[in-house]
């Protein structure tokens, strides 16, 4: 594969941890780094020593192979429809849009073209998550009967940041809503989700919830629980348990998993919970930038196109519907 040029447009937290990865990963010769606050991108490149484009114009006109796209939510269609009329494959962090229409749009968009756009769901190159994923295809587990799914996060995002983040179903689940889709390999036809507020009260003047739990029916009848909350004080818990008439496959279940078993005689683990999602899922966010240098080279098929993603955001739609109107919600009546 010939050398890569890597642009990268956003350099807040995750954008500056994945120009940190692009610029260590075998095969990228550039990482070229953009952001609407130049000063913070400048710095940004000085630190990891990498280069610096005054502005996404500038970052094209550098010649790049591929874009990595970390911006605020509201920027992503543009961005990515200005590379794929560039012909230049992107890496989009979620959401491609803020609502169901902007990402009909981008997802339209893209399906004209042949160029790549693939969507950030890690989970999908975590090794627990592609094992159970392994483990259904196999057989292994037999037919199976219940998912459960949970996102907990430790403590809640600032309170400036919930007005814009999509809401809990959005911002959060989506991610479970994807692996569950990804894991079994089935379509979700019905949801029911509830919410409630007992933290701060941003979430409820937002219209938002800091605790959710969800039931998903699948196309096979499985069922599959989701639980999500912004304040779970023992640590970041994100795991999926698989139970089928065969056997089961738990992810996430190591020494780091903030669970404290009350029986007499079990012993606490003695490492720290993961502190966040980017110590968590560390080893599959180098993953799956490594794999978008193979879609960028044509080596590797796009593993997480826009419309896997429009799936997601489509479950996410119905959870809110169903909290709104307390009741279940089939994905089929809020299809476009």
């Amino acid at each position: 594969m010939s050398p890569i040029t890597v642009g990268l447009a956003g350099t807040g937290r995750i954008g500056t941890s994945h120009a940190e990865t692009l610029a260590t990963l075998p095969g990228v010769d550039r990482v070229i780094v953009t952001d609407t606050d130049s000063e913070r991108a400048r710095a940004t490149a000085d630190k990891l020593e990498v280069e610096f484009a005054p502005d996404i114009e500038a970052l094209f006109a550098a010649g790049i192979d591929g874009l990595v796209v970390t911006t605020a939510t509201d920027s992503h269609p543009a961005l990515i429809t200005a590379a794929v009329d560039r012909g230049i494959p992107v890496f989009c962090e979620k959401p491609i849009a803020a609502d169901i229409l902007g990402t009909l749009t981008v997802v339209e968009h893209v399906e004209r073209s042949n160029v790549a756009v693939q969507i950030g769901f890690q989970r999908r190159f975590d090794a627990g998550y592609r094992a159970a994923r392994a483990a259904i295809a196999a057989g292994e587990l037999g037919w199976i009967h219940t998912v459960r799914a949970t996102t907990l996060d430790p403590a809640p995002p600032p309170a400036d940041y919930i007005p814009r983040s999509g809401g809990l179903f959005r911002d959060c689940g989506v991610h479970d809503f994807d692996i569950v889709r990804w894991v079994t390999g089935r379509e979700v036809v019905e949801v029911y989700a509830t919410g409630a507020n007992r933290g701060e009260r941003c979430f409820a003047d937002s219209g938002d919830v800091d605790t959710a739990a969800v039931v998903l029916r699948l196309d096979d009848d499985c069922l599959a629980t989701v639980s999500l909350s912004r304040y779970n004080g023992a640590g970041y818990d994100v795991r999926m348990e698989v139970l089928g008439s065969a056997g089961n496959a738990i992810v996430g279940l190591d020494q780091r998993a903030p669970l404290h078993s009350v029986e007499p005689g079990y012993p606490p683990s003695a490492l720290p919970a993961y502190p966040g999602f980017m110590d968590r899922f560390h080893a599959a966010y180098v993953e799956e930038l490594a794999t978008f240098l193979g879609v960028i080279g044509g080596q590797i098929a796009n593993p997480c196109p826009p419309a896997d993603a429009l799936e997601a955001f489509y479950i996410a739609e119905a959870c809110e519907l169903s909290r709104h109107q307390g009741r279940p919600v089939r994905l089929a009546d809020i299809r476009r």
